[in-house]
């Protein structure tokens, strides 16, 4: 297990917490609301795959050797990070279907919570299976909070900061073995997908694959990549071997600019 962390202060109850779980990590960040500043934050890499609740025994133990289990927050969020998840229309939405947005490309169980956020500005509702074993610990914690899935982050976050792009651009996240692909245009969504790679391989077919299906160039049409990976770090340089139009991407935001290492999602959902 790896991990990563910044220095610890004074936690005051007007400072919010954003977690992202997973099963292959865990990461958090606090908000100093007044000063728009972090205060701390922390994350750490499972050497493989948990279960659900091995995840959550991991939560715990990162929660409390930062000295957060008693503490109070203004707001927590708890962004879920899986592949477990479905686009639907808003025009196609009912609430009362949500296992059938689902089956057809998740692994569900009869006991699965279901649930959905709504994308502002996409017209869309993401619909997904939560961690309902983390919810309840959180909640048994510091009671009422927000949870969201962590594509209903990258979403909204990554369309705001392409409001002035007129050509197709392909984002792609890369945190621990997992990759989320998005291309938006104009301000809409074209694709968004998530995947999991075991090889540098892997990882350079999905990018393609996608190019392909959407009929992008791969000369032209920029590829940004983001998450755990810089320009030294060699998917980075794989892919330059396929698509010269490449960078990394930061968001605009003060947060992300001075707190690159802190995972995507947890710094936009603050």
């Amino acid at each position: 297990m790896t991990e990563k962390k910044t220095n610890t202060t004074h936690i005051s109850e007007f400072d919010k917490l954003s977690i992202q779980v997973s099963l292959n990590g865990l990461s958090f960040c606090v908000l100093d609301t007044v000063d728009e500043k972090v205060r701390i934050s922390d994350a750490i890499t499972f050497e493989k795959e948990r279960s659900p609740y091995g995840m959550q025994k991991g939560l715990v133990a990162l929660l409390e050797r930062n000295s957060l289990s008693k503490k109070t927050f203004s707001e927590v969020v708890i962004i879920h990070r899986n592949s477990l998840f479905s686009l639907v229309p808003k025009s196609l939405f009912n609430a009362e279907n949500l296992a059938n947005y689902l089956k057809f490309n998740s692994k569900m169980l009869a006991t699965d919570h279901l649930s959905f956020d709504e994308l502002d500005n996409l017209d869309m509702m993401n619909v997904y299976i939560p961690y309902m074993n983390v919810n309840n610990y959180i909640y048994d914690l510091y009671g009422e909070f927000t949870f969201k899935h962590n594509g209903s982050v990258l979403l909204e976050t990554l369309l705001k900061g392409n409001a002035t792009e007129t050509k197709p651009i392909c984002y792609v996240n890369v945190l621990h073995n997992q990759m989320d692909v998005a291309i938006i245009s104009h301000k809409k969504l074209l694709f968004y997908n998530s995947f999991k790679f075991n090889s540098k391989e892997d990882f350079i077919y999905y990018i393609l694959f996608t190019y392909e299906q959407l009929k992008l160039n791969t000369e032209k049409t920029a590829l940004k990549l983001f998450g755990n990976i810089q320009k030294d770090h060699e998917l980075y340089a794989l892919s330059y071997q396929y698509i010269k139009n490449i960078s990394i991407y930061t968001a605009a935001s003060p947060l992300t600019d001075s707190h690159e290492s802190i995972d995507f999602e947890v710094l936009n959902s603050l």
